[in-house]
């Protein structure tokens, strides 16, 4: 409360016919006035509604479960209480489903008060993968999921979670799925900003987040064999859930916090990190992730710092310009002992600077990180092949 008033309000709205529908509310413990809502909009509203009330479970994975267990429609879809679904959701996404046989579908979010992903909405798709676009960047999981695809690899969200619970169970849907769909043509979800800044997302300790990164590593490692496919997907909880701990809040952590996020980091550096992973990201952040791995969390302040002032750093071109490197903090630096391949920009972000050749340029990279891998600490890249 308040905003679950408006959320079942887009229920109630929805042009899919009430027939078609059933809402499971749960609960969780709520002391605001939620469940005497939920209890007035189950009297009143057009399509069957059940009422879960039940003890705080601290976090969204049992309530979600609790609801997953008692639906029977073909298809779920997870609402949270402070966002709302656009009128024509519901309707759209079942028939994008239908028409295409499609496990899951992902409909355009907007973002009220909160920024929204947007990448993975360029157009509309009837059919893709997690492999062939950008859906691994939004796992969220405000999406529709067919109900037997769930039930057949007894999917359920992991309780034991404080954070990140619906990117493991996303991504595994989308793993597993026969196809995803999306919906770029139409609003389906508002996800919604409170003003309270009370967001599950935005709570809890740094730890969590360490906890979601080795879950969903673990995940993809375990389903996707070593090379290019499992790299790419690499990419997001390195760059999603683990680089932000070493960012500028990393400059305001005390010494005993650094440390800890180092020791934390190691083992998945350790098990994780490869080159192929490595080349797929921009200068600056391959550069702070290495220093992670290197265990040089020194060199690594001065890197925030750079980056947090967001200063451009200057380019040097070499081999013909078919080489640019990045002269962020400690370039050639003997005492510091990164690599020159650490710097050395893929061809995408090198690009934009004048006199550049992008001929054969990724190859080198390939090349060089598999080289640089050789100075890291024993198991810094990773075992696994690039």
């Amino acid at each position: 409360m308040p905003y679950l008033v408006e959320c079942l309000a887009s229920v109630e709205a929805q042009t899919l016919a009430p027939a078609r529908m059933e809402v499971i509310a749960v609960d969780d413990g709520s002391t605001d006035g939620t469940g005497e809502c939920l209890e007035e909009f189950a009297a009143r509203a057009p399509m069957p509604v059940t009422v879960v009330r039940q003890d705080n479970s601290g976090g969204p994975s049992g309530p979600r479960n609790v609801g997953l267990g008692k639906a029977s429609g073909r298809y779920v879809f997870f609402l949270d209480a402070d966002d709302r679904l656009g009128p024509e959701a519901l309707e759209r996404m079942v028939a994008m489903a239908d028409e295409n046989g499609t496990d899951v579908v992902l409909g355009r979010v907007e973002g009220v008060n909160r920024t929204a992903p947007k990448s993975m909405f360029g157009k509309t798709v009837g059919r893709t993968d997690v492999h062939s676009s950008r859906i691994k960047f939004t796992l969220s999981a405000q999406k529709l999921f067919r109900r037997a695809l769930l039930d057949r690899h007894g999917m359920r969200f992991d309780e034991s979670l404080w954070t990140g619970e619906d990117a493991l169970f996303t991504l595994e849907a989308y793993l597993r799925a026969d196809g995803v769909s999306v919906l770029a043509d139409y609003t389906c979800y508002y996800l919604v900003g409170r003003e309270d800044g009370k967001h599950v997302t935005k709570t809890g300790g740094y730890a969590l987040r360490f906890d979601s990164a080795r879950a969903l590593m673990k995940l993809i490692a375990d389903m996707v064999p070593a090379g290019d496919r499992r790299d790419a997907l690499m990419v997001r909880p390195f760059l999603i859930t683990l680089l932000p701990q070493f960012g500028p809040t990393f400059l305001t952590d005390d010494e005993d916090v650094r440390r800890h996020k180092f020791e934390l980091a190691r083992p998945l550096m350790d098990a994780h990190w490869t080159p192929g992973v490595a080349r797929l990201l921009k200068v600056h952040e391959r550069l702070r992730l290495h220093l992670v791995a290197m265990g040089r969390p020194e060199l690594l302040l001065d890197v925030v710092r750079f980056v947090k002032a967001k200063k451009q750093a200057p380019a040097v071109l070499e081999k013909r310009g078919t080489r640019l490197y990045l002269i962020y903090p400690h370039f050639r630096s003997r005492a510091a002992g990164v690599p020159d391949e650490i710097y050395l920009a893929a061809a995408g972000e090198a690009r934009a600077f004048e006199g550049y050749r992008a001929a054969a340029a990724n190859t080198f990279l390939r090349r060089a990180l598999r080289k640089a891998r050789r100075m890291l600490p024993a198991g810094g890249f990773g075992s696994a092949a690039a």
